[in-house]
């Protein structure tokens, strides 16, 4: 069994959301397509509370884009984005979200981020992504969505980590790319750790 990954592909980190990913609009029609091609759809959602601490409006001193140490932690200030219940958080309305199985929503906790669809950043709570699939008898992984060189590069080493065969959709996802080449090392990072290249019109 294989299944098809969509990581946050949300109002906010598409064009006029708070966190907009460049093109990031331009992976849906890619995962729409491929939708249709897989029996196993499963998707991630970025859940914050409002006083979520990679947030750079809850720390003085501290602007978006600021890297600090979060409760031991490497991060990235972020503007406030996909709140809890907000339009931002949402599901974008082109996606075929029809046909999604489950949604896994990541980043509950306010003391600690969650880039990965399978845990937190600390390791310390999953969010049942991988459980669910192994309970479906996935062997194959395809991710695709936002933001290459986060939530998707973590999604995926954390899907290699766990024993999944996993492939990235290259034209399925979209970078932040803050410093230029980020996207580029963050692809490099996954093929490093086994994750396999694909392009969307590569998929039967």
């Amino acid at each position: 069994m294989r299944a098809l990954i969509l990581v946050d592909i949300q109002n906010d980190f598409c064009p006029g959301g708070a966190l907009a990913v460049p093109d990031g609009d331009a992976v849906i029609p890619i995962a729409n397509k491929l939708i249709e091609q897989f029996e196993l759809v499963v998707a991630t959602q970025d859940w914050h509370p409002p006083d979520h601490k990679s947030f750079a409006s809850q720390h003085d001193g501290i602007s978006v884009g600021d890297r600090f140490d979060l409760n031991g932690i490497a991060q990235v200030a972020w503007p406030d984005h996909c709140v809890f219940e907000t339009h931002g958080a949402k599901l974008c309305s082109d996606l075929h979200t029809q046909l999604v199985e489950k949604v896994f929503p990541k980043g509950i906790n306010p003391q600690v981020d969650s880039y990965s669809g399978f845990f937190d950043n600390d390791h310390q709570t999953a969010t049942g992504l991988g459980d669910f699939l192994r309970s479906k008898n996935v062997k194959q992984v395809y991710v695709l969505g936002l933001a290459t060189d986060y939530c998707v590069k973590f999604t995926a080493l954390d899907a290699v980590g766990l024993g999944f065969e996993t492939f990235l959709v290259l034209d399925g996802c979209r970078g932040v790319d803050l410093n230029s080449g980020d996207v580029e090392q963050a692809i490099a990072a996954m093929q490093d750790a086994g994750v396999a290249l694909v392009r969307s019109d590569e998929i039967e």
